[in-house]
């Protein structure tokens, strides 16, 4: 593969916020998109102008604003969409218009009530239409993998006809397994002309968007679309973090090169999380509290010896933490280090003792904080000392 790049195409402050429950402000999308910059993103996917005068104003200061990474903003395949994501897009030096229309036969008959011939005459007509406002044009066609394959290579030939130079094929409702999907992303790259980029951009209905995100970057994609904590519609989105730390840790493996900064990604994601109000959950691969964290006595034992033997990943790398838990599950190893980080003499009964404190504390609940622990030591102390007294 040698040494080519895949482009990073974030999607948070679009798709993210389509999340259930999700409304930022204007404010708050400006802080992201600048923390997404930070990060090193290629594109920002800033919003969908059309459909909000907030999400006009937020693709208009974010083009304003930031002046790294690319500004896209999304339009439908109709005349009122192109316009509003073209003016919002003046303000930005780096512009990208994102137009899609759906192409499987559900969506067409359902909710389109096109005929795949007005489809394709759309396609050409709003591709071109968004070629006059910037050189940049991204093409999707929305539920890619439920589409016919004859019809959707249709499609990207009369998208790339028109002047898009980025074809996005959407797993929209995450129903792609890995190998059609990589079936799917190597047919369509075989077809289009060199130059053209292939995009993936998969949702995780059935836990499958980064596997099949690097599934279809394997295949010939050179772009992926991901958001910070893999936020998005229903399930959600590709996790950011996760696409771009599989890329990275297994250079090995791909050979492919991305442009961001990893020590920024824990704390995109955390401010992600803040003003989303949307919590990450605990074992959240690179990004979670507990994906750094060790409480089993096997393998904090292993920790101590060599950090290798349980990680392979550099938590200090991605912004995080290494921590050896102390729980039920706890040795000693682990409260030894602990009692020499903080400090605190100890005997060997000393060591017992708060071993069994600790157990039992730890048992209705997740883990002994440093306060929790000096206040364990002092009981055993008083404990040991009355004991040698009352002998």
């Amino acid at each position: 593969m040698g040494s080519e790049i895949v482009h990073i195409f974030d999607t948070t402050l679009r798709d993210g916020e389509q999340s259930p429950g999700v409304a930022l402000t204007v404010a708050e999308k400006l802080a992201i998109a600048h923390q997404l910059n930070r990060l090193g993103v290629d594109f920002i996917e800033a919003g969908f102008p059309i459909s909000s005068a907030s999400d006009f104003e937020a693709v208009q200061e974010i083009g304003r604003q930031i002046d790294g990474s690319h500004v896209a903003a999304l339009a439908r395949c109709e005349a009122a969409d192109v316009e509003a994501a073209a003016r919002a897009l003046e303000t930005s030096s780096n512009p990208r218009l994102h137009v899609f229309i759906a192409t499987s036969a559900v969506h067409m008959r359902a909710k389109l009530n096109l005929s795949p011939v007005e489809v394709l005459r759309r396609v050409d007509q709003f591709v071109r239409e968004a070629r006059q406002h910037v050189e940049d044009v991204e093409f999707s066609a929305e539920d890619a993998t439920r589409s016919d394959p004859a019809f959707l290579a249709e499609v990207v030939d009369a998208a790339v006809g028109a002047g898009a130079q980025t074809i996005n094929l959407p797993d929209t409702v995450g129903y792609a397994m890995s190998n059609e999907y990589a079936a799917l992303i190597a047919a369509i790259r075989r077809r289009v002309p060199d130059g053209i980029t292939i995009s993936v951009h998969c949702h995780d209905d059935l836990g499958l968007a980064v596997a099949n995100s690097l599934a279809g970057i394997e295949a010939g994609a050179r772009q992926v679309e991901v958001a910070v904590n893999g936020i998005g519609e229903r399930a959600g989105n590709a996790a950011l973090e996760e696409v771009a730390v599989a890329l990275s840790a297994r250079f090995d493996h791909w050979g492919l090169q991305h442009g961001l900064r990893l020590e920024e990604i824990y704390e995109t994601s955390q401010l992600v999380s803040r003003l989303t109000g949307m919590a990450v959950q605990a074992n959240k691969a690179i990004v979670g509290k507990n994906a750094f964290r060790h409480e089993s006595g096997i393998h904090q034992d292993g920790m101590l010896k060599d950090p290798r033997t349980y990680e392979f990943l550099d938590a200090s790398s991605l912004g995080q933490g290494s921590h050896l838990v102390l729980g039920k599950h706890s040795g000693r190893h682990a409260l030894r280090e602990r009692l020499e980080r903080l400090g605190i003499a100890y005997s060997a009964d000393d060591l017992r003792h708060m071993q069994r404190h600790i157990k039992a504390v730890a048992e209705g609940k997740n883990s002994i904080d440093d306060q929790e622990l000096y206040g364990i030591w002092e009981q055993v102390s008083r404990e040991t000392a009355g004991g040698r007294h009352g002998s």
